[in-house]
């Protein structure tokens, strides 16, 4: 099968939604390598680097016993404009974190959204994230 190359947008959308499941999964190490050239922000706590990231990640995320994280995110609403002329992009999009334990109902315990800069160089990178939360419990 012919290999076929992704839309500019998609490619986008999917490091978005990336950093979704990287969080879910628990995996620290592929959180610190979306964010290596990147800053993170939630409200008044900032990070930069793949270092940074991981420490953050490593103090945020509650990991169950079976690896994986307590929560799981859904990302929506997503926005993404690119300016092909300086290889940079801008994404919006809302996120919803559920705490997600076996045994009992998964249950919403925060909403936002995300503010993103992006560049390209041989495929898209984080430049910035900014999460500002709307609610939580």
């Amino acid at each position: 099968m012919e290999q076929q190359t992704i839309s500019h947008e998609r490619a986008i959308e999917n490091l978005m939604v990336s950093y979704a499941y990287a969080n879910d999964d628990a995996d620290i190490k592929l959180l610190g390598s979306l964010y290596k050239d990147a800053v993170f922000q939630i409200d008044e706590v900032s990070a930069k680097g793949s270092q940074e990231i991981e420490a953050i990640a490593t103090s945020m995320i509650q990991i169950m016993e079976n690896g994986r994280s307590a929560t799981t995110h859904e990302i929506t609403n997503i926005i993404i404009e690119i300016d092909a002329n300086s290889q940079t992009a801008t994404g919006r999009a809302y996120f919803t974190l559920y705490k997600t334990v076996p045994g009992n109902p998964r249950e919403a315990i925060m909403s936002g959204r995300y503010a993103d800069k992006f560049f390209f160089d041989q495929g898209w990178h984080f430049k910035e994230r900014k999460a500002s939360i709307l609610w939580k419990l």
